[in-house]
């Protein structure tokens, strides 16, 4: 379903209304919007298809930006910038909650944005983290906004910076909110050029210099500080900046630990102990993928399917045998775990989750559920899977 489609069929009749009727959509005044809810994505579609292809492009992208946050993450995003978080919640739907923050609340829509672009990129490549002095204001008045951002322009040798500073909360993965303040900087870069169809038809190159989104979290309470951008360089300079111009305090790297994921006790057998109370009837590993440790260019990928007989540790020893890749000489370097969870209440069947990590620092808890989330982080860590280390690799 494309997100024009979604928007269409999942957003109440009056969000939609509140959202075409605005004079800069350009949809008809004649429009009929007496059709019955369930009917409205057909009319609507047409309408739009009626339109110039500008006001066409623009409905697109915003339907876009709004099924984007109406998803768990983006929901979360949502609510952790909004003003009044009752009012969202009397609200429809998530479409319904996305698309009247763009229309009304467009300052913090745009923060919403921020915040998931920074929560997904949490704890992966993009990523660094520091300590710093906890219980620091930071500062947003011009004097400090002007001093970051030259820092910002001096490092990076951008003629323009833009610098977003604003409070949200996170939720932890053991469902407390800790309060943040996040600075999302967009910054412009090198000269790049690009294919583009001029309005004759004509293929041609366009000269134009890209924005660079990047973002710093700190948490006043214990002076976590935290860092979203591309490349090694640019995290140190901008905590150093930050640090120095927003929180008015002498920088010291002192670096958090990176997560890293540890796959070596899936060598052997493994019972992966739980709490009845998770609701969690059993888990298996699916996939291993194995490196010999003195040969980087070779992969063994064991997988054993869900109705496979047996384990995939049965499997290795029954197929390859004394041969097995199960042994010392080999690191396992992916894997994929079926969590088996119960059905929820109502529900009408047992649910998976399935965890894929790539050692070292690899996981697609990212992308789940916050309720996934937190039994993810809680049982890799149990398990002995999820360990947090110093920094492995570096750019």
């Amino acid at each position: 379903m494309t997100a024009l489609s979604a928007l269409l069929r999942k957003t109440p009749g009056e969000a939609l209304r509140e959202y075409f009727d605005r004079p800069e959509i350009g949809l008809p005044t004649d429009f009929d919007w007496t059709v019955p809810e369930e009917h409205l994505p057909g009319p609507l579609k047409g309408a739009i298809e009626d339109m110039s292809r500008r006001q066409r492009d623009r409905i697109l992208n915003d339907a876009e930006r709004v099924t984007g946050l109406a998803d768990e993450p983006g929901q979360a995003a949502l609510y952790s910038v909004a003003e009044d978080p009752a009012y969202l919640d009397g609200l429809a739907n998530p479409h319904a909650r996305a698309l009247w923050m763009f229309i009304n609340a467009q300052d913090h829509f745009r923060h919403a944005e921020e915040v998931r672009f920074t929560e997904d990129q949490r704890r992966g490549r993009m990523w660094a983290g520091y300590m710093t002095e906890p219980g620091h204001d930071v500062q947003r008045d011009g004097a400090a906004r002007h001093a970051f951002v030259s820092a910002i322009k001096e490092f990076s040798g951008a003629a323009h910076a833009h610098v977003d500073i604003f409070d949200r909360v996170r939720t932890t993965h053991e469902g407390d909110e800790c309060d943040l303040v996040q600075v999302t900087i967009y910054r412009e870069g090198r000269p790049d050029d690009l294919l583009r169809f001029d309005e004759n038809g004509a293929l041609v190159r366009q000269a134009y210099r890209p924005v660079f989104e990047a973002a710093v979290t700190y948490e006043p309470a214990n002076g976590g500080i935290e860092v979203i951008a591309n490349d090694k360089l640019t995290r140190i300079e901008m905590v150093k900046a930050a640090v120095t111009h927003l929180l008015g305090i002498e920088f010291k790297e002192n670096r958090l630990p990176l997560r890293c994921y540890d796959l070596s006790v899936l060598l052997t057998p493994y019972d992966f102990p739980v709490d009845p109370e998770d609701g969690i009837e059993g888990v298996e590993v699916r996939e291993l993928r194995l490196m010999p440790i003195d040969d980087s260019s070779r992969r063994v990928t064991l997988e054993n399917m869900a109705r496979a007989d047996g384990t995939i540790w049965s499997m290795a020893e029954e197929l390859f045998e004394d041969r097995t890749p199960l042994r010392d000489g080999f690191v396992i370097t992916r894997a994929k775990l079926a969590v088996k969870l119960a059905k929820r209440p109502g529900g009408d069947r047992r649910r998976t989750l399935t965890l894929a990590i790539t050692w070292p620092h690899g996981c697609n808890l990212k992308d789940r559920t916050a309720t996934e989330q937190m039994i993810g982080e809680k049982y890799l860590r149990r398990w002995g899977i999820l360990v947090d280390d110093l920094q492995l690799f570096e750019d």
